[in-house]
């Protein structure tokens, strides 16, 4: 797996569990966000645990000056 989703072993270690099932219940418990993949695993990204932002912060919507008349 690529460094964008915890590993197998890094999601036993932070959940201490190794069914699938009980990681999930692990995962929804610590609020942290995931994904079920198509074979029923959990899937983390990785910046869900490190705390970084994955995209940089939205600009806030331009607007034209008020017109002065």
């Amino acid at each position: 797996m690529s460094d964008m989703f915890l590993t197998q072993e890094e999601l036993a270690t932070l959940t201490g569990r190794k069914m699938k099932s009980k990681q999930i219940e692990a995962l929804r418990r610590m609020g942290l966000p995931f994904h079920v993949n198509a074979c029923g695993k959990p899937v983390v990204a990785r910046v869900a645990i490190e705390g970084k932002r994955d995209v940089a912060e939205t600009p806030k919507a331009w607007k034209p000056p008020a017109r002065i008349i």
